[in-house]
């Protein structure tokens, strides 16, 4: 009922007076959020540009060697395949008709800097500033993404997500993404206009017919590039045509997202992490180092 309560809410004005009753209902029981901000001239241009056009480039927060970091400890790890059941398999043992594949959240957790990027304050002060509260970081995966010839997977479609009242996407692109690698593509502006009660998927050709090719935001860059998108608005990750594409997700929102089931997972590293804000990914006793 929670899920679908904002599902069949479509009117962006009455979404908006929603968020600011749940954002306010946050605040006064979990503050404002307003210590994690970074209050900084990146952070509103970065707003800024959340707010009118749902896309906003980040610049490369992380370098190449915890690139390489990342890369490393995830060679021998299991990998599932998101369009069909098999067994799980590393990424050397790649059968070539898998698309699109995930890490396990436990691997995720335990990998090298991702729960410090995800904790840092140039993205938790963003998402704080979006939620107008103190965020949730209610989905954390890291995935791949393959050249594989044929029809692309739905998963690579244009579409619109549905996962709270308000919240945005930090993608991390953790291999470099050309127009060969399967880069994000993102409507300017979709965010902000009504979207069906059903979800559903978009062909390039109505998307261009409709709205202009002019208005679609393709986001490229070497590895360690960040970008935060309001998924809420129709976009894509393209499929890749040359080159895989690994890419890790931070999603931040006012709520958790009521489609999953959440099992949080201990955490065992340095960081003293905010329980509030991870409460959905890590276990709240391992929040505190």
């Amino acid at each position: 009922m929670l899920y679908y309560s904002q599902r069949i809410v479509t009117y962006p004005s009455l979404r908006r007076l929603v968020v600011r009753a749940l954002s306010g209902a946050v605040r006064l029981r979990q503050g404002s959020g307003r210590e994690l901000h970074a209050a900084t001239g990146a952070e509103d241009s970065a707003l800024a540009d959340l707010h009118r056009s749902g896309y906003a480039p980040l610049g490369n927060l992380l370098d190449g060697s915890q690139c390489d970091d990342i890369r490393a400890w995830l060679a021998d790890k299991l990998l599932t395949d998101r369009d069909r059941p098999r067994p799980g398999f590393t990424l050397a043992q790649r059968a070539d008709a898998v698309r699109v594949a995930d890490y396990h959240l436990r691997d995720v957790i335990a990998c090298p800097h991702i729960l410090a990027l995800a904790n840092s304050p140039q993205l938790l002060g963003l998402a704080a500033r979006y939620m107008e509260c103190r965020p949730t970081i209610s989905a954390l995966g890291l995935r791949w993404s393959f050249p594989v010839p044929g029809d692309d997977s739905a998963l690579q479609a244009f579409h619109r997500d549905s996962e709270d009242w308000r919240y945005l996407k930090v993608l991390v692109y953790l291999t470099d993404v050309d127009d060969g690698a399967g880069p994000h593509v993102y409507l300017h502006g979709s965010h902000l206009t009504q979207a069906p009660v059903r979800l559903r998927f978009y062909s390039d050709s109505e998307i261009s017919a409709a709205h202009g090719a002019d208005q679609l935001l393709t986001a490229t860059g070497s590895r360690g590039f960040c970008f935060a998108v309001d998924t809420a608005g129709i976009h894509k990750g393209t499929a890749p045509q040359l080159n895989a594409r690994l890419m890790l997700q931070i999603q931040y929102s006012l709520l958790p997202s009521y489609a999953y089931r959440y099992t949080p997972e201990h955490y065992a590293g340095p960081l003293q992490l905010d329980p509030y804000v991870n409460r959905l990914i890590v276990r709240p006793d391992a929040c505190y180092g």
